[in-house]
């Protein structure tokens, strides 16, 4: 049955006839109809379900704070879930009705829509495009600002001339000195915006308020401005015999609106007569129970509140920014009187609802004070009022009055609870924006990227980075060709692109100093010339990276870190030296792409740079471990580090990166009659575990202490400070049964993160002792090897354990974490 009235609906274009389908049933409607304005004109009254109880529901708004009617839109566009009061009617539009709750289908099955971010200065921004913004924005302009209005609605009425107008753009969160996100709707493009104004006017107006009373929630029941909006912006009658229960003026005129379309009134009530037996009588029954003025962005910046006993409202009341102001509606302006009425007496509040889209009722309230509670915050909390699409829109204020009242307070001693940004859904795609797919995050590639390619090398990503992990040749496996690398710097030498560490020039007069707060090896007792290996600690003692510092000069070092973590330390730099120590004369630069990192290891690394060609003296008693020397290689200005990740004989060679390449192949050049070859970050995995050497992020996991890994002599010993020295004493941090590292010899190759056992029961669950960090197959020692953390790993050496999977059990030894070259003979040659 059709409810189109002949004439009349200011928002739509009767010569601009639009199809439809809605829940596979076509329909037809008109361009300017909202998807609700379309449906109910169709005669649909309900359609809808309940998220909990399954009850039936219908459309009970006209705007953004429907808490009934939600859709999903599978044509011309994807939106997992919307209410239908804000989807504007599109030739072709596909809906179907939703419980509540989206679902995310597989992106081949639905059509994608670009995002995009744009930014924009302006002096005044107007959030709200009624009148009152409408006035709020021509007043701007004539002080001679640039102004930016936007509305959540899909058209504004009379837009003021020289203001730039969003329609279908909501402003999703207001934030310091007047940062403003908002997100523009379109059928092809989703649109964030960020708004920088130096003034932010919220003209956000008001949403009517329902009451509690039994079977509030079924179809028919609307809010009797939105039946009102229909009637005069879509020429639809949402129904015929019409009932009213109002509690102020408002509800009259909105119910004379209905009377003029030819509705009949069959009663109107009001507060202390029957509203649940009146119900029954009538196809539409119009609700008004007062006016919230919707503050949602005000009080999201600490705007206050105070009640009004003439409105029975909130309104603003001090306390925001001074760059931000409230006017109209919002404010309270211009708000019918209302009684203060909230729920409809009755024995059994069971059927009273309170939030429609979490099916909570009166009830439910009251068996939450019954529980103890008394603050509507906690309320919230256990009923999950107000967190659901419509962000307590229309039961944030009616749920606090029924608090206060069954508490028996004022209905002022307890305001609506917050809601948080933002303030309507937005989908991932649309924060993302561009940086999706390969912009997601930049792709990092070093200087010799091209050579490793050339190579057929096989990559991985290691933070933004793509790393070589192992190089196939002849149609090698990942192992053989792992083990055949592996082999090749035990026994011969090995060249590691290792350019992705992280490196940060740290220069000033207090460099020293400052590295000392920071790591927990002291750095000022450094030689110029020389390299120290140390930790860098949380606040809460626990290892966050590791990297070593060359002292380049009394007040200059180059600082490493891992690969992931290089941005990070370089914030967590920055953060100390401006918030806590300002007074250190300290600078610190990323130059991790300034320098390609060629690394040499393995017994004839020494001969391999020899044959390069040097002006550096190589020989260990000149050139000892943890020194580097500035020179040249092959006619390229180089600094040389003697460091070793694989406990044989290494230099890590650092270059200009323009000359990285030219490096690299001259490197190979002349390696190749010491059976050189190059290595990838798995190769660097096994070499490494079979020293014992961590991974911070692999072996560690934010809850680990130096001494954990059994490396407490990284810790200075003196009273000196640094970060997580005093959490490192607490007594959490030095228990005996925490886990330590330890190493394993398992009967077969086992996988990472498997849980170990102290006891197979072969009973699930069974009290798990410790889990596996690294696991590698040992072409050197020809058995499977690994490390792991055990709770009080080192008084168990020698003892087995147990990893149940799922395909059989494996044992394991624990040994110490070191399995090749205890002595440590190999790294010198």
């Amino acid at each position: 049955m059709s409810r189109r009235l002949d004439a009349g609906g200011s928002w739509i274009d009767r010569s601009k006839p639009l199809l439809f389908r809605f829940d596979d049933q076509g329909y037809e409607g008109f361009e300017g109809d909202t998807l609700a304005s379309a449906l109910l004109a169709n005669g649909v009254e309900g359609g809808f379900t309940s998220p909990i109880l399954s009850r039936p529901r219908g459309v009970m708004t006209a705007g953004p704070e429907e808490p009934n009617a939600f859709v999903e839109i599978s044509e011309p566009w994807f939106d997992t879930i919307v209410a239908a009061t804000m989807v504007e009617l599109v030739d072709g539009l596909v809906a179907g009705s939703r419980t509540g709750v989206g679902r995310l289908p597989d992106p081949a099955e639905v059509p994608s829509v670009d995002a995009t971010h744009r930014h924009v200065h302006v002096e005044t921004l107007v959030v709200g495009g009624g009148a009152s913004g409408r006035r709020a924005a021509v007043a701007a302009v004539k002080r001679g600002d640039r102004v930016l209005l936007m509305d959540e609605r899909h058209r504004v009425d009379a837009p003021p001339e020289d203001v730039t107008v969003l329609p279908r753009t909501t402003v999703l969160g207001v934030y310091d000195d007047g940062y403003v996100v908002a997100h523009e709707r379109s059928a092809t493009v989703s649109c964030l915006w960020h708004v920088r104004a130096s003034r932010v006017v919220l003209a956000t107006g008001a949403h009517e308020r329902f009451v509690a009373f039994a079977g509030n929630d079924r179809p028919g029941v609307m809010l009797a401005s939105a039946a009102a909006t229909y009637v005069e912006r879509f020429g639809v009658l949402p129904g015929e015999r019409v009932g009213i229960f109002t509690t102020n003026d408002s509800g009259i005129r909105s119910a004379e609106a209905l009377r003029a379309a030819g509705a009949d009134i069959a009663y109107t009530l009001g507060v202390g007569q029957d509203l649940s037996a009146a119900a029954e009588d009538v196809d539409l029954l119009l609700i008004s129970g007062g006016w919230n003025p919707n503050l949602t962005l005000w009080r999201s910046l600490g705007g206050r509140l105070r009640y009004d006993e003439q409105l029975s409202s909130f309104l603003p009341d001090g306390g925001g920014p001074s760059w931000l102001e409230v006017v109209g509606s919002a404010d309270g302006r211009g708000l019918a009187a209302s009684e203060a009425f909230w729920l409809e007496p009755a024995g059994d509040y069971s059927e009273h609802f309170v939030d429609l889209q979490r099916d909570q009722t009166v009830a439910d309230i009251a068996e939450a004070l019954d529980a103890g509670l008394v603050s509507v915050e906690h309320v919230k909390r256990v009923t999950y009022i107000g967190t659901a699409i419509d962000q307590g829109r229309t039961s944030g204020v009616l749920t606090a009055a029924i608090v206060n009242q069954l508490l028996g307070a004022g209905p002022e001693a307890q305001g609506p609870t917050g809601a948080r940004p933002p303030s309507v859904p937005i989908s991932y795609a649309t924060i993302a924006g561009p940086d999706r797919g390969d912009l997601l995050d930049p792709i990092r590639r070093t200087r010799i990227h091209s050579w490793h390619e050339e190579q057929d090398a096989v990559f991985e990503d290691v933070g933004q980075w793509k790393r070589p992990r192992y190089f196939p040749r002849g149609g090698e496996d990942i192992d053989a060709a792992v083990a055949r690398e592996c082999l090749a710097v035990r026994e011969a030498a090995g060249v590691l692109d290792a350019s992705t560490l992280g490196k940060i020039d740290v220069v000033g007069p207090d460099a020293a100093a400052f590295l000392d707060r920071m790591y927990t090896k002291r750095m000022s007792t450094l030689p110029v010339g020389s390299i120290r290996y140390g930790f860098m600690l949380g606040l809460d003692g626990m290892v966050a990276d590791d990297g070593v510092a060359m002292r380049l000069g009394e007040d200059r070092f180059l600082v490493t870190t891992t690969t992931g973590n290089a941005a990070m330390v370089l914030d967590r730099f920055e953060e100390w030296l401006q918030t806590e120590w300002p007074d250190l004369r300290v600078y610190c630069t990323s130059v991790t792409e300034q320098w390609t990192d060629v690394a040499v290891a393995g017994p004839r690394a020494r001969e391999v740079l020899a044959a390069v060609g040097t002006d550096i003296d190589l020989a260990p008693e000149a050139f000892p471990f943890m020194t580097f020397r500035d020179g040249e290689m092959a006619g390229i200005p180089v600094r040389i580090a003697r460091v070793s990740f694989t406990g044989e004989l290494s230099y890590e060679v650092l270059v200009d990166g323009r000359r990285g390449l030219e490096l690299w192949t001259a490197v190979l050049t002349a390696g190749t009659p010491f059976g050189i070859a190059p290595y990838g970050t798995e190769a660097m995995h096994v070499l490494r575990a079979e020293k014992g050497f961590v991974i911070v992020g692999q072996d560690t996991d934010g809850t680990v202490t130096p001494d954990d890994l059994g490396m407490s002599w990284m810790v200075r010993k003196d009273d000196s400070d640094f970060i997580g020295r005093r959490s490192l004493r607490r007594a959490d941090s030095v228990r005996e049964d925490r886990k330590q590292l330890v190493g394993l010899v398992p009967d077969e190759l086992l996988p990472e993160g498997a849980q170990l056992v102290e006891v197979n029961t072969g009973q699930i669950p069974m009290p798990m002792i410790g889990y596996v960090t690294s696991s590698y197959t040992s072409a050197a020692l020809g058995r499977p090897i690994a490390l792991a953390m055990v709770e009080r790993g080192r008084s168990r050496h020698g003892e087995t354990v147990y990893a149940p999977l799922p395909g059989g059990t494996i044992s394991a030894e624990i040994v110490p974490p070191l399995f090749y070259d205890p002595e440590g003979t190999r790294r010198d040659g």
